[in-house]
């Protein structure tokens, strides 16, 4: 997947930045630095970052903020602030299909640096609702809105423990206000997740039941040859990263541990010409994946836009949550679509 620029400097910039113009500043979000330790202890919260689940962690829900809600002729947008962690509230979309009571849902989980525009793109919105499919979509931990109060040296892969681990719980605490909403279907889940989003993915379905298939495209994973040849990470800092010290903290939360253990129905994708994720941790994750899974691969990000594009890519987890005839009809509005231009964003934003 191609972005708009891969230098860590620039992103980290450009996520500072987010702070200053983002559409969405509320009084009272919290200013104070973030603590980073396996374990942190703040302010009645505890939070282990060496395990998926949230069996040992404290994260308890504020109650949420209601920044803005749309209502467009085929679906709802809803904008809330949820928060459960000292430092870090999220922008949470909560995108409704109309006609639908209690819809099931899809999260849709993109990849480090993403923010969260597309979500407020109305064509997207339709893409991602139709069929009758809620959309949930957030992002991940130390990633745009949520990159705040932390010395610039520190981004999403310096600290790669936190960034998966918070982001896992992140997933659970969601599934969970969700489901005390009333208002989505949560027996029937997807995820849908790109790059580190992906890989979240993975680590949530090991995590969550209530998670019941997954779609992921170039999931990043295989930590000591992914960190040793992903092109995302500047040559300057690459060293820190094969360390032995700092492949321990990360060796749990590896998903090839978790996927041949997957029994939800599982769809991997991969963009070949992708440098993010070197080809032969492709290969690795693709080995390591249940026997059913679907595996799709596609020469360039060209024939990725050509295959699925105009919202085609959303049809096979929407097919695993939703009746078939649903996502026929889906399918065939997705076609008379136009189909998006090729240009250099990162798959998602345009599908």
């Amino acid at each position: 997947m191609l972005h708009l620029s891969r230098k860590a400097p620039l992103r980290r910039l450009g996520a500072a930045a987010l702070l200053l113009t983002g559409v969405f500043v509320l009084q009272g979000w919290s200013q104070q630095a973030s603590a980073a330790s396996s374990v942190r202890a703040k302010a009645g919260n505890v939070e282990d970052w060496t395990a998926l689940t949230l069996a040992h962690s404290e994260l308890h829900l504020e109650p949420p903020v209601v920044g803005e809600k749309v209502d467009m002729p085929r679906f709802t947008r809803e904008l809330l602030q949820v928060k459960w962690r000292l430092d870090d509230p999220i922008d949470l979309y909560i995108i409704r299909p109309k006609g639908v009571p209690k819809p099931p849902v899809v999260l849709y989980l993109y990849s480090f640096p993403s923010d969260t525009s597309r979500f407020r793109d109305d064509r997207y919105c339709e893409r991602v609702t139709a069929g009758g499919v809620a959309a949930v979509g957030f992002v991940t931990a130390l990633t745009g809105h949520r990159y705040q109060n932390r010395p610039m040296k520190q981004w999403f892969v310096s600290e790669l423990q936190e960034s998966l681990a918070t982001s896992v719980h992140d997933v659970q605490m969601i599934l969970n206000f969700l489901a005390a909403r009333d208002d989505l279907d949560l027996n029937k889940v997807g995820m849908f997740g790109a790059g580190s989003g992906g890989t979240i993915a993975i680590l949530a379905a090991s995590a969550d039941p209530r998670i019941k298939a997954i779609d992921v495209l170039d999931p990043w994973g295989d930590w000591p040859d992914w960190l040793a040849g992903s092109n995302l990470i500047p040559d300057g800092e690459r060293a820190n990263y094969v360390q032995p010290e700092f492949l321990k903290k990360v060796a749990s939360l590896d998903p090839l541990v978790y996927l041949p253990k997957l029994t939800q129905p599982v769809r991997i994708q991969d963009v070949l010409d992708d440098t993010d994720t070197p080809k032969k941790v492709k290969k690795r994750i693709e080995s390591a994946a249940p026997k059913k899974a679907e595996v799709t691969r596609y020469d360039n990000t060209r024939e990725l836009f050509s295959s699925v594009g105009g919202g085609r890519i959303f049809q096979w987890i929407k097919q695993q949550v939703q009746p078939a005839a649903a996502v026929e009809s889906a399918a065939q509005h997705a076609s008379q679509q136009p189909q998006p231009e090729l240009r250099k964003v990162e798959p998602g934003h345009d599908d």
